[in-house]
């Protein structure tokens, strides 16, 4: 693997009113990934995506097919193979997508219940969500035993060097966010989601997910998908099921994912959908080249890279 590019895709929070629009609008290709985005969501992502509301957008049941459907419409824009993909969280079902595991309707379905079933698993609970940066993974995972009998409060996202996302009862992820800072962390940053993702208590989301995964048609990967739960390459249906079913109350090893990437080989990573800031991980975790496609003029630079031509 000394050659060729990663492809990776983001998750929830990338969101905002207009992503995928343009693009959508110069390529039919992207436009037809709306089309049958929209058909099996049962509304029109497009337009969603193009006016909002920003509420609506939000709304982690309506955010999860909307970035897919952006994400799939930018990659469809996109003239060039990935040998290898990966995505955050609900992007690595269109890392999926884009390894021909998933069809796009598949897709889509699957993380419109996975964003209901998450949002169902703590209705009613206090809970929050907390970038903290500037610590270690030891002395968050330590900051988070101090502080259980306060509430359910863990580790959800290794994301990069010095950034890692905590959740749970609001009362003990405040108590790890206040002593995190106390301890020499930068920053504690509130994050604004719905719900406490890839934690333990989403539990009851997995469980109602286990059998959309077990009946939704699967093929084995073209290209190894890298995935969340283990920083492993994964490409049989079997582990790739197991693999989106652990996800959802498990964190999200996007360090290590990257690093695995990166020690396979691979200098170029290309961020496909709305925003830069998987690419901005990246670069704090390896010294790899970055590029994006979210619209016409990214999608052009990023085309010259990888091909090395004008576009």
């Amino acid at each position: 693997m000394s050659s060729g590019f990663a492809a990776v895709f983001p998750g929830q929070g990338a969101q905002h009113v207009g992503m995928g629009c343009e693009i959508a609008g110069r390529f039919p290709a992207s436009r037809r990934v709306f089309e049958r985005a929209g058909a099996a969501a049962g509304f029109d992502l497009l337009a969603l995506c193009a006016t909002g509301p920003e509420d609506a957008l939000r709304a982690t049941a309506n955010t999860q097919p909307a970035i897919l459907a952006a994400s799939l419409a930018c990659l469809a824009a996109l003239p060039a193979t990935p040998q290898i993909a990966a995505g955050l969280s609900l992007g690595e079902y269109a890392a999926l997508v884009c390894a021909g595991s998933l069809q796009i309707e598949d897709a889509v379905r699957l993380v419109r219940l996975r964003g209901l079933y998450m949002e169902d698993a703590t209705r009613g609970r206090d809970t929050m969500m907390v970038a903290v940066i500037g610590l270690g993974p030891d002395q968050i995972r330590a900051l988070c035993a101090a502080h259980a009998h306060l509430g359910v409060v863990e580790p959800a996202n290794f994301n990069c060097p010095g950034q890692i996302v905590i959740g749970g009862d609001t009362p003990a992820v405040q108590g790890v966010a206040a002593a995190a800072q106390a301890m020499g962390a930068r920053r504690a940053v509130p994050l604004a989601v719905s719900a406490p993702f890839h934690t333990s208590l989403m539990r009851p989301a997995a469980e109602r997910l286990a059998a959309e995964l077990e009946r939704t048609p699967m093929r084995a990967a073209q290209i190894p998908v890298v995935a969340n739960v283990s920083a492993q390459p994964v490409r049989a249906p079997d582990e790739i099921r197991r693999a989106l079913l652990a996800q959802v109350a498990s964190p999200v090893l996007w360090e290590q994912s990257v690093r695995a990437i990166f020690d396979a080989g691979v200098r170029q990573f290309v961020e496909i959908g709305p925003g830069t800031a998987l690419s901005a991980m990246i670069r704090k975790t390896v010294p790899a080249a970055t590029s994006h496609i979210e619209d016409g003029a990214s999608r052009e630079e990023a085309v010259a890279v990888l091909l090395g031509q004008k576009v």
